[in-house]
């Protein structure tokens, strides 16, 4: 059988004939180069650390946090986003309108510094700025009160009162701050009325469970009454452990049930109690919490007027047992 040969009788050399030893290859070749590593794609950071946010709409931004149900983290998310904004360079004033019921002096550790409120103001007995309580750690960031622990409001304060203190804030001659975040009472009584009176904007914080939901859309409709339009929400307390075994309702269920852009998701953690406890505020903390970087994120969204996407958990499958495999 014939075979044609393509090659002379004395072809020279290629690589396929030599091993793969670098150290036995003649000087006339080179041994092959390894294939180039494809680069891993950048991580781009979530918290943009590279540049400073762009503050969005006309200043200052009256924000007010609400949610209608108590204990849901009105005052720890007002803690937390304020100081956050401060921490990005903007100055804040942060009202605590729950009167006779204060607790974010407690929390930001200025419990101590508070000697007048708003109702010395408005008596005539101190002036605004000896009422603003500055924190030492972030000079952009202020307190006020509106009254001191177990004491009720005179009468005549109202709503009209407090747009008469935002006025006045406006026009200090230190400048007009940048935000105004006012922590509202729990409830939709008359202190809930007066709180959301100056308000331009509203932070809904509710948790994933169906009393703290029903109270929340109860109280989105009253926002709206009164004129509110730009509303977003933040949902605290959120476990995917529980999501996951279907115990508990997902994200995306709580922005159906309420139909409101989603400002932040925080998740459970424990070390929230030990920053309350401490007054010390979670977003101070080294190294950051999840929940301290959640709240980051919040802050940063609410300077730009941006909002979140939600993600779908996959739920767990449920354990079968011995049953199963003759129908049961």
């Amino acid at each position: 059988m014939l075979s044609l040969q393509l090659f002379s009788s004395n072809p020279k050399p290629t690589l396929l004939d030599y091993p793969l030893n670098p150290l036995s290859y003649p000087k006339c070749l080179k041994p092959p180069k390894p294939y180039p590593k494809s680069k891993p794609a950048p991580i781009s950071s979530v918290l943009q650390w590279n540049r400073k946010p762009e503050l969005a709409g006309e200043t200052p931004r009256v924000v007010v946090i609400t949610s209608g149900k108590g204990g849901v983290g009105k005052t720890t998310t007002t803690a937390n986003v304020g100081l956050s904004l401060a921490r990005l360079g903007f100055s804040v004033v942060a009202i605590d309108a729950d009167v006779g019921l204060r607790n974010l002096d407690l929390l930001l550790g200025l419990e101590n510094r508070v000697n007048y409120t708003v109702v010395e103001v408005l008596n005539g007995d101190c002036r605004l700025d000896q009422a603003l309580v500055r924190d030492k750690r972030w000079s952009n960031f202020e307190l006020l009160c509106i009254s001191k622990p177990r004491s009720k409001l005179p009468i005549g304060f109202g709503g009209k009162a407090l747009v008469w203190l935002v006025d006045a804030l406006k026009a200090r001659e230190e400048g007009s701050p940048d935000f105004i975040l006012i922590d509202c009472p729990a409830g939709i009584d008359a202190g809930f009325i007066t709180a959301i009176t100056p308000a331009n904007e509203a932070v809904l914080v509710t948790t994933p469970d169906i009393t703290s939901l029903r109270d929340a859309d109860r109280v989105t409709g009253l926002l709206e009454c009164d004129g509110i339009r730009d509303i977003k929400m933040i949902v605290n307390r959120v476990r995917t452990d529980m999501i996951k075994g279907e115990d508990m309702m997902s994200v995306l269920d709580v922005q159906e049930m309420l139909g409101l852009a989603l400002l932040g998701v925080i998740p459970e953690d424990s070390e929230v109690i030990r920053s309350t406890n401490r007054g010390y505020p979670l977003v101070l903390n080294k190294p950051p919490t999840l929940a301290g970087l959640a709240f980051e994120q919040a802050a940063w969204r609410l300077v730009e007027q941006d909002s979140m996407k939600a993600v779908m958990v996959e739920e767990e499958p449920k354990k079968r047992g011995f049953f199963s495999f003759f129908g049961g």
